[in-house]
Protein backbone atom coordinates (compact mmCIF):
# COMPACT_ATOMS: atom_id res chain seq x y z
CA UNK A 1 0.00 0.00 0.00
CA UNK A 2 1.75 3.44 -0.83
CA UNK A 3 1.51 6.05 1.18
CA UNK A 4 -1.11 8.16 -0.43
CA UNK A 5 -3.54 5.13 0.33
CA UNK A 6 -2.01 5.10 4.03
CA UNK A 7 -2.91 8.29 4.59
CA UNK A 8 -6.25 8.56 3.12
CA UNK A 9 -7.21 5.78 5.36
CA UNK A 10 -6.22 7.15 8.67
CA UNK A 11 -7.94 10.54 7.44
CA UNK A 12 -10.97 8.30 7.19
CA UNK A 13 -10.41 6.61 10.59
CA UNK A 14 -9.83 9.80 12.18
CA UNK A 15 -12.96 11.64 10.95
CA UNK A 16 -14.71 8.36 12.14
CA UNK A 17 -13.69 8.17 15.66
CA UNK A 18 -14.39 12.00 15.20
CA UNK A 19 -17.85 11.33 13.88
CA UNK A 20 -18.51 8.58 16.62
CA UNK A 21 -17.32 11.03 19.59
CA UNK A 22 -19.71 13.73 18.50
CA UNK A 23 -22.58 11.20 18.54
CA UNK A 24 -22.33 9.85 21.36
CA UNK A 25 -21.38 13.60 23.05
CA UNK A 26 -24.08 15.46 21.47
CA UNK A 27 -27.40 13.55 22.82
CA UNK A 28 -26.05 14.49 25.96
CA UNK A 29 -25.35 17.95 25.54
CA UNK A 30 -27.62 19.03 23.25
CA UNK A 31 -31.61 18.20 23.42
CA UNK A 32 -33.14 16.32 20.85
CA UNK A 33 -35.91 18.15 19.28
CA UNK A 34 -38.53 17.32 16.95
CA UNK A 35 -38.57 17.98 13.25
CA UNK A 36 -41.90 20.68 14.07
CA UNK A 37 -39.85 22.28 16.78
CA UNK A 38 -38.49 25.93 16.25
CA UNK A 39 -36.31 28.12 18.58
CA UNK A 40 -35.00 31.59 18.10
CA UNK A 41 -32.62 34.33 19.64
CA UNK A 42 -33.58 37.75 18.56
CA UNK A 43 -30.82 40.31 19.17
CA UNK A 44 -31.42 44.32 18.96
CA UNK A 45 -28.56 45.93 17.33
CA UNK A 46 -29.03 49.45 18.52
CA UNK A 47 -26.40 51.12 16.23
CA UNK A 48 -27.66 49.47 12.89
CA UNK A 49 -31.24 49.14 13.44
CA UNK A 50 -31.03 45.97 12.97
CA UNK A 51 -32.50 42.16 14.88
CA UNK A 52 -29.80 39.35 14.22
CA UNK A 53 -31.88 36.23 14.52
CA UNK A 54 -30.12 33.09 15.31
CA UNK A 55 -31.17 29.43 15.11
CA UNK A 56 -30.65 28.00 18.10
CA UNK A 57 -31.60 24.31 16.96
CA UNK A 58 -28.55 24.76 15.05
CA UNK A 59 -26.59 27.30 16.40
CA UNK A 60 -26.23 29.20 13.71
CA UNK A 61 -27.21 32.57 12.57
CA UNK A 62 -30.06 32.54 10.41
CA UNK A 63 -31.07 36.26 9.22
CA UNK A 64 -30.82 40.07 10.04
CA UNK A 65 -33.60 42.21 9.51
CA UNK A 66 -34.14 46.27 9.46
CA UNK A 67 -36.90 47.11 12.33
CA UNK A 68 -35.86 50.53 12.66
CA UNK A 69 -33.71 53.56 14.60
CA UNK A 70 -32.25 52.35 17.63
CA UNK A 71 -33.85 49.23 18.33
CA UNK A 72 -32.96 48.76 22.36
CA UNK A 73 -35.18 46.25 23.80
CA UNK A 74 -37.06 43.07 22.64
CA UNK A 75 -39.30 40.55 24.37
CA UNK A 76 -40.39 37.45 23.57
CA UNK A 77 -44.56 37.11 23.60
CA UNK A 78 -45.70 34.26 25.99
CA UNK A 79 -48.89 33.52 24.34
CA UNK A 80 -48.69 34.05 20.50
CA UNK A 81 -45.52 33.64 17.88
CA UNK A 82 -44.18 37.07 17.89
CA UNK A 83 -41.25 38.80 19.45
CA UNK A 84 -41.80 42.78 19.90
CA UNK A 85 -39.04 45.38 19.57
CA UNK A 86 -38.44 48.56 20.61
CA UNK A 87 -37.14 51.24 18.35
CA UNK A 88 -36.07 54.23 20.83
CA UNK A 89 -35.47 56.60 17.99
CA UNK A 90 -33.07 59.22 17.90
CA UNK A 91 -33.63 60.38 21.50
CA UNK A 92 -35.58 63.31 20.86
CA UNK A 93 -38.72 62.39 18.19
CA UNK A 94 -41.03 59.41 18.41
CA UNK A 95 -40.08 55.84 18.32
CA UNK A 96 -41.97 52.88 17.62
CA UNK A 97 -42.41 49.06 18.01
CA UNK A 98 -42.01 46.61 15.94
CA UNK A 99 -44.00 43.06 15.77
CA UNK A 100 -41.84 40.42 14.39
CA UNK A 101 -43.98 37.37 13.26
CA UNK A 102 -41.40 34.01 14.71
CA UNK A 103 -42.77 31.47 12.28
CA UNK A 104 -41.92 33.23 9.01
CA UNK A 105 -39.16 35.56 10.74
CA UNK A 106 -40.30 39.29 9.29
CA UNK A 107 -41.85 42.26 10.22
CA UNK A 108 -45.26 42.28 10.54
CA UNK A 109 -46.63 45.25 12.23
CA UNK A 110 -44.72 48.98 12.95
CA UNK A 111 -46.97 50.73 16.13
CA UNK A 112 -45.94 54.42 16.62
CA UNK A 113 -45.10 55.44 20.56
CA UNK A 114 -44.31 58.53 22.33
CA UNK A 115 -40.94 60.30 22.44
CA UNK A 116 -37.81 58.48 22.92
CA UNK A 117 -39.38 55.23 23.91
CA UNK A 118 -36.46 53.08 26.69
CA UNK A 119 -38.31 50.07 28.14
CA UNK A 120 -40.55 47.78 26.93
CA UNK A 121 -42.95 44.96 29.33
CA UNK A 122 -45.09 42.19 28.13
CA UNK A 123 -47.81 41.47 30.32
CA UNK A 124 -48.17 37.71 31.83
CA UNK A 125 -50.96 36.97 29.39
CA UNK A 126 -49.56 38.22 26.29
CA UNK A 127 -52.15 40.54 25.48
CA UNK A 128 -50.83 44.01 26.80
CA UNK A 129 -47.37 46.09 26.16
CA UNK A 130 -46.12 48.94 28.53
CA UNK A 131 -43.42 51.32 27.28
CA UNK A 132 -41.46 53.58 29.42
CA UNK A 133 -40.97 57.13 27.27
CA UNK A 134 -38.38 58.98 28.66
CA UNK A 135 -38.81 61.95 26.11
CA UNK A 136 -42.50 62.22 27.46
CA UNK A 137 -42.24 61.59 30.92
CA UNK A 138 -45.53 58.97 30.15
CA UNK A 139 -45.99 55.28 30.15
CA UNK A 140 -47.71 53.79 26.83
CA UNK A 141 -50.13 51.39 26.70
CA UNK A 142 -50.23 48.88 23.70
CA UNK A 143 -52.95 46.76 22.94
CA UNK A 144 -51.14 43.66 21.37
CA UNK A 145 -53.74 41.99 19.21
CA UNK A 146 -55.28 45.19 17.88
CA UNK A 147 -51.48 46.57 17.23
CA UNK A 148 -52.45 50.32 18.63
CA UNK A 149 -51.99 52.12 21.71
CA UNK A 150 -54.52 51.84 23.93
CA UNK A 151 -53.92 54.87 26.72
CA UNK A 152 -50.72 57.09 27.72
CA UNK A 153 -49.51 57.52 31.67
CA UNK A 154 -48.25 59.95 33.35
CA UNK A 155 -45.04 58.96 35.14
CA UNK A 156 -42.19 60.95 36.64
CA UNK A 157 -39.06 62.50 35.12
CA UNK A 158 -37.68 60.61 32.15
CA UNK A 159 -38.92 57.15 33.07
CA UNK A 160 -36.59 54.55 32.51
CA UNK A 161 -38.50 51.41 33.19
CA UNK A 162 -42.25 50.13 33.40
CA UNK A 163 -42.65 46.94 35.44
CA UNK A 164 -46.01 44.89 35.61
CA UNK A 165 -47.33 42.39 38.03
CA UNK A 166 -47.86 39.07 37.76
CA UNK A 167 -51.35 39.44 38.52
CA UNK A 168 -51.29 42.29 36.15
CA UNK A 169 -52.96 44.63 39.01
CA UNK A 170 -49.94 47.34 39.47
CA UNK A 171 -47.45 49.18 37.08
CA UNK A 172 -44.38 50.17 38.79
CA UNK A 173 -42.10 52.77 36.99
CA UNK A 174 -38.66 54.20 37.90
CA UNK A 175 -38.20 57.59 36.72
CA UNK A 176 -34.44 57.90 36.39
CA UNK A 177 -34.32 61.75 35.98
CA UNK A 178 -37.08 62.18 39.01
CA UNK A 179 -35.34 59.94 41.26
CA UNK A 180 -38.68 58.32 41.82
CA UNK A 181 -41.38 55.52 41.74
CA UNK A 182 -44.08 55.57 40.54
CA UNK A 183 -46.72 53.25 41.21
CA UNK A 184 -49.93 52.57 38.69
CA UNK A 185 -53.02 50.98 39.04
CA UNK A 186 -53.58 49.25 35.67
CA UNK A 187 -57.05 48.68 35.77
CA UNK A 188 -58.51 52.48 36.31
CA UNK A 189 -54.69 52.96 34.45
CA UNK A 190 -54.59 56.08 37.18
CA UNK A 191 -51.32 56.92 39.77
CA UNK A 192 -52.04 55.03 42.45
CA UNK A 193 -48.43 56.36 45.16
CA UNK A 194 -45.25 57.95 44.44
CA UNK A 195 -42.47 57.71 46.15
CA UNK A 196 -38.95 60.20 45.99
CA UNK A 197 -35.32 59.19 47.45
CA UNK A 198 -34.33 56.72 44.66
CA UNK A 199 -31.30 58.93 42.80
CA UNK A 200 -31.04 57.73 39.40
CA UNK A 201 -33.94 55.04 39.55
CA UNK A 202 -32.88 52.75 36.98
CA UNK A 203 -34.63 49.15 37.21
CA UNK A 204 -37.27 47.96 39.33
CA UNK A 205 -38.31 44.11 39.66
CA UNK A 206 -41.44 42.49 41.34
CA UNK A 207 -41.94 39.41 43.18
CA UNK A 208 -44.06 36.57 41.80
CA UNK A 209 -46.45 36.93 44.24
CA UNK A 210 -47.10 40.81 43.74
CA UNK A 211 -46.99 41.22 46.90
CA UNK A 212 -43.35 43.82 46.72
CA UNK A 213 -41.12 45.69 44.48
CA UNK A 214 -37.31 46.36 44.50
CA UNK A 215 -36.34 49.66 42.72
CA UNK A 216 -32.37 50.48 41.25
CA UNK A 217 -31.39 53.60 42.74
CA UNK A 218 -28.09 54.18 40.47
CA UNK A 219 -27.34 57.40 41.05
CA UNK A 220 -26.19 55.95 44.94
CA UNK A 221 -25.47 52.55 46.69
CA UNK A 222 -29.15 51.81 47.71
CA UNK A 223 -32.09 49.86 46.71
CA UNK A 224 -35.77 51.34 47.34
CA UNK A 225 -38.07 48.08 48.35
CA UNK A 226 -42.17 49.03 48.25
CA UNK A 227 -45.08 46.81 49.95
CA UNK A 228 -47.25 47.15 47.34
CA UNK A 229 -51.51 47.44 47.81
CA UNK A 230 -53.85 44.62 48.85
CA UNK A 231 -57.32 44.47 48.08
CA UNK A 232 -59.78 44.82 51.24
CA UNK A 233 -60.50 40.85 51.98
CA UNK A 234 -64.57 40.24 52.56
CA UNK A 235 -65.13 38.76 56.04
CA UNK A 236 -65.88 35.12 56.27
CA UNK A 237 -67.96 33.59 58.65
CA UNK A 238 -64.48 32.71 61.16
CA UNK A 239 -62.81 35.89 60.14
CA UNK A 240 -63.49 39.59 60.41
CA UNK A 241 -63.30 41.36 56.83
CA UNK A 242 -59.55 43.02 55.99
CA UNK A 243 -58.20 45.90 55.52
CA UNK A 244 -56.89 47.56 52.46
CA UNK A 245 -53.53 48.01 52.88
CA UNK A 246 -52.06 51.03 50.75
CA UNK A 247 -48.67 51.03 48.40
CA UNK A 248 -45.27 51.70 51.16
CA UNK A 249 -41.91 52.44 51.04
CA UNK A 250 -40.44 49.26 53.59
CA UNK A 251 -37.29 50.23 53.67
CA UNK A 252 -33.62 50.99 52.27
CA UNK A 253 -31.21 48.48 51.46
CA UNK A 254 -27.36 49.26 51.18
CA UNK A 255 -25.90 46.98 48.29
CA UNK A 256 -22.75 48.84 46.16
CA UNK A 257 -21.93 51.92 44.15
CA UNK A 258 -24.20 52.14 41.40
CA UNK A 259 -26.53 49.54 41.26
CA UNK A 260 -27.83 49.36 37.97
CA UNK A 261 -29.39 46.11 36.99
CA UNK A 262 -31.60 43.54 39.28
CA UNK A 263 -32.41 40.03 38.54
CA UNK A 264 -34.69 37.33 40.14
CA UNK A 265 -34.41 33.15 41.16
CA UNK A 266 -37.36 31.69 38.94
CA UNK A 267 -38.73 30.57 42.74
CA UNK A 268 -38.41 34.70 43.59
CA UNK A 269 -36.30 33.39 46.79
CA UNK A 270 -33.55 36.14 46.31
CA UNK A 271 -32.71 39.21 44.59
CA UNK A 272 -29.56 39.63 42.78
CA UNK A 273 -28.14 43.48 42.53
CA UNK A 274 -25.36 44.39 39.82
CA UNK A 275 -22.95 47.14 41.08
CA UNK A 276 -21.30 48.54 38.60
CA UNK A 277 -18.67 50.90 39.86
CA UNK A 278 -18.66 48.78 43.53
CA UNK A 279 -17.75 45.91 40.81
CA UNK A 280 -19.98 43.57 43.24
CA UNK A 281 -23.17 41.70 42.99
CA UNK A 282 -25.26 41.97 46.07
CA UNK A 283 -27.65 38.69 47.32
CA UNK A 284 -31.12 40.01 49.22
CA UNK A 285 -33.41 37.67 50.79
CA UNK A 286 -37.01 38.72 49.95
CA UNK A 287 -38.80 37.70 53.00
CA UNK A 288 -36.64 39.68 55.62
CA UNK A 289 -35.52 42.59 53.47
CA UNK A 290 -32.44 41.94 54.34
CA UNK A 291 -28.56 41.87 52.27
CA UNK A 292 -27.02 38.71 53.04
CA UNK A 293 -23.87 38.98 51.03
CA UNK A 294 -21.95 41.34 48.97
CA UNK A 295 -19.64 39.60 46.33
CA UNK A 296 -16.52 40.87 43.87
CA UNK A 297 -17.57 39.37 41.03
CA UNK A 298 -16.01 41.14 37.87
CA UNK A 299 -14.93 44.45 36.32
CA UNK A 300 -18.02 46.60 35.74
CA UNK A 301 -21.19 44.03 36.25
CA UNK A 302 -24.03 45.58 34.36
CA UNK A 303 -26.64 42.45 34.12
CA UNK A 304 -27.09 39.12 35.59
CA UNK A 305 -29.10 35.89 35.14
CA UNK A 306 -29.95 33.06 36.99
CA UNK A 307 -30.37 29.84 35.68
CA UNK A 308 -33.65 27.76 35.55
CA UNK A 309 -32.94 25.62 38.53
CA UNK A 310 -31.89 28.45 40.88
CA UNK A 311 -28.19 27.24 41.39
CA UNK A 312 -26.44 29.33 39.15
CA UNK A 313 -26.00 33.34 38.67
CA UNK A 314 -24.25 34.50 35.69
CA UNK A 315 -23.06 37.91 35.71
CA UNK A 316 -21.49 40.09 32.27
CA UNK A 317 -19.21 42.37 33.27
CA UNK A 318 -19.39 45.24 31.22
CA UNK A 319 -15.63 46.72 31.01
CA UNK A 320 -14.19 43.20 30.22
CA UNK A 321 -14.65 40.09 28.12
CA UNK A 322 -15.82 38.27 30.89
CA UNK A 323 -18.99 36.64 32.33
CA UNK A 324 -18.63 35.15 35.53
CA UNK A 325 -20.44 32.21 37.19
CA UNK A 326 -21.69 32.06 40.78
CA UNK A 327 -23.00 29.40 42.71
CA UNK A 328 -25.69 30.69 44.72
CA UNK A 329 -26.39 27.39 46.81
CA UNK A 330 -22.25 27.35 47.75
CA UNK A 331 -21.75 31.17 48.08
CA UNK A 332 -18.65 31.14 45.98
CA UNK A 333 -17.80 31.71 42.21
CA UNK A 334 -17.29 29.11 40.01
CA UNK A 335 -15.15 30.72 37.46
CA UNK A 336 -15.59 32.99 34.14
CA UNK A 337 -16.05 32.47 30.89
CA UNK A 338 -14.34 34.55 28.17
CA UNK A 339 -16.44 36.04 25.89
CA UNK A 340 -16.26 38.94 23.41
CA UNK A 341 -15.85 42.55 24.40
CA UNK A 342 -18.42 44.68 26.73
CA UNK A 343 -20.97 41.58 27.33
CA UNK A 344 -24.13 42.90 28.27
CA UNK A 345 -27.88 41.53 27.70
CA UNK A 346 -27.93 37.64 28.13
CA UNK A 347 -30.89 35.09 27.85
CA UNK A 348 -31.06 30.85 28.31
CA UNK A 349 -32.35 28.98 25.46
CA UNK A 350 -35.51 27.14 26.21
CA UNK A 351 -34.38 24.32 27.88
CA UNK A 352 -31.25 26.15 29.32
CA UNK A 353 -28.49 23.87 27.90
CA UNK A 354 -27.10 27.56 26.03
CA UNK A 355 -26.93 31.20 27.29
CA UNK A 356 -26.35 33.71 24.50
CA UNK A 357 -24.18 36.79 25.84
CA UNK A 358 -24.49 39.75 23.65
CA UNK A 359 -20.91 41.43 23.43
CA UNK A 360 -21.58 45.36 22.79
CA UNK A 361 -18.24 46.24 21.61
CA UNK A 362 -17.23 43.52 19.64
CA UNK A 363 -20.75 43.59 18.05
CA UNK A 364 -21.20 39.29 18.00
CA UNK A 365 -23.02 36.79 20.51
CA UNK A 366 -21.04 34.79 22.34
CA UNK A 367 -22.63 31.02 23.01
CA UNK A 368 -22.11 29.48 26.74
CA UNK A 369 -22.68 25.60 27.10
CA UNK A 370 -23.79 25.58 30.71
CA UNK A 371 -23.32 22.07 31.52
CA UNK A 372 -19.36 22.51 31.08
CA UNK A 373 -19.15 26.58 31.91
CA UNK A 374 -17.30 27.01 28.78
CA UNK A 375 -17.42 28.86 25.16
CA UNK A 376 -19.02 26.91 22.90
CA UNK A 377 -18.88 29.76 19.80
CA UNK A 378 -18.93 33.20 18.97
CA UNK A 379 -21.29 34.52 16.42
CA UNK A 380 -21.57 37.73 14.10
CA UNK A 381 -24.30 40.50 15.17
CA UNK A 382 -24.95 43.72 13.93
CA UNK A 383 -23.26 47.05 15.70
CA UNK A 384 -24.15 47.43 19.20
CA UNK A 385 -26.14 44.64 20.42
CA UNK A 386 -27.99 45.58 23.56
CA UNK A 387 -31.02 43.39 24.22
CA UNK A 388 -31.93 39.62 23.66
CA UNK A 389 -35.05 37.50 23.97
CA UNK A 390 -35.82 33.52 23.12
CA UNK A 391 -38.45 32.21 21.81
CA UNK A 392 -39.45 28.38 21.21
CA UNK A 393 -42.69 26.84 19.72
CA UNK A 394 -43.47 23.86 17.56
CA UNK A 395 -45.52 24.07 13.54
CA UNK A 396 -48.46 22.35 13.46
Amino acid sequence: MNSGSILKNSTIFLCGLLGLALCGCRPHDFPQYPANYREFAYVANAGSGTVSIYDVVNVRLDRELAVGTNPTAVVASPSRNEVYVLNAGDGRGPGSLAVLDTVKNAVAALIPLDRHPVSLEVSADGATAYVANAGANSVSVIDLAARRETARIGAGDQPAVARISADGKTLVVANRGGNSVSVIDTPSKQPRASFTGCPGASDAILLPDSTKAFVACSGGHQLMVLALARSARPATAQASASPAVPDRLETLLDVGHAPVHLAIKPDGGEVFSSNQLANTVSEIYNSTDEVGDTFTIGDGPVRSIVSADNSRLYVANGNSQYVTIYSIDDGKRQGSVHVGDGPSAMAFSTAGHLLFVTDQRSGDVAVVRTATRSLFTVLPAGKTPTAIAVKSYKLP
